[in-house]
């Protein structure tokens, strides 16, 4: 297999979202997005004893034209939406969002977060959707960790879960809007994966932590998203010691995308109409109780 080469490292730096303190290696100064993946957040944080979970992370707030993604590798989520939908989900697991016309959700810890040790670590991705998509019904797709479907490679020394789109000849259950592969992997020191690609497909993995040797390229440590030339059938690593990454590849939609806060969409005007629509209600109403 020809491996691709490396197109650039981007380090997540650390930022204040809200009180909170996340890292951020996609969008940054030099990259809007790595097209269909518009936004990439890390967060690593310990649960508030003081205050009750129902009032910690994130309240309600609106999406429109894209999929918020979260990955739980610590903790659980617990998420509730305008459409009805209220579920917890742990570490292992996914929770999927197609937003579509528009929804309203809260993310916050599960009533059970400080007996299961306290700390929230997860992953946020938003995948852009196809423009012919961004006003389709809202759709809601948890995954937990069980469910998730398995590989296991290197006699154990590497395994993962696919959640979305086929990698390693394993399905991922849930349906993207935007033609994607995503999977979490764990890397045992000296544990070795090679992951084809499709050709036409951006292809990125972003390391938690640990380091890996990148085939071509050469060491990468934790924080990073490695982001790959679209010249060649896939990726090669190894890793130098633990290292947990999510690997993400996606067909580009190559279309306009204009974003003002939760919304991303294709034109000034669609902005408009989507803070108008929010406002009017349209997204629906969310009561947490």
């Amino acid at each position: 297999m020809k491996t691709r080469t490396v197109s650039r490292l981007l380090y997540a730096q650390q930022v204040d979202m809200g009180g909170l303190p996340i890292r951020q290696p996609l969008p940054t100064q030099q990259v809007e997005q790595i097209d269909p993946f518009l936004l990439l957040h890390h967060a690593n944080i310990k649960a508030p004893s003081h205050v009750d979970p129902d009032d910690a992370g994130v309240g309600p707030h609106p999406h429109r034209g894209f999929s918020p993604v979260t990955f739980i590798f610590q903790g659980g989520v617990h998420h509730r939406d305008s459409r009805g939908n209220d579920s917890v989900i742990y570490a292992g697991g996914a929770q999927w969002m197609n937003a579509g016309m528009g929804i309203i959700h809260s993310e916050r810890p599960p009533h059970d977060i400080h007996e299961i040790g306290g700390r929230q670590e997860i992953i946020q991705l938003w995948i852009n959707t196809p423009a012919k998509n961004k006003m389709d019904q809202p759709a809601y797709y948890p995954l937990s960790a069980e469910e998730a479907p398995k590989i296991s490679l290197a006699h154990g020394l590497v395994t993962g879960k696919v959640f979305s789109g086929e990698v390693l000849g394993t399905k991922g259950p849930i349906p993207s809007q935007a033609v994607v592969n995503a999977a979490t992997f764990e890397l045992k020191s000296q544990g070795s994966l090679s992951i084809p690609t499709p050709a036409t497909h951006n292809t990125l993995i972003y390391l938690l932590d640990g380091k890996l040797k990148v085939e071509g390229f050469g060491m990468v440590e934790g924080l990073h998203i490695v982001h790959f030339k679209n010249d060649g059938e896939g990726i090669a690593l190894t890793a130098l010691e633990d290292t947990r990454i999510l690997f993400l590849s996606g067909e580009p939609l190559n279309e306009e995308v204009v974003s003002y806060g939760p919304f991303v969409m294709n034109t000034q005007t669609q902005i408009l109409e989507a803070m108008r629509d929010y406002q009017m209600g349209k997204m629906g109403v969310l009561i947490e109780e």
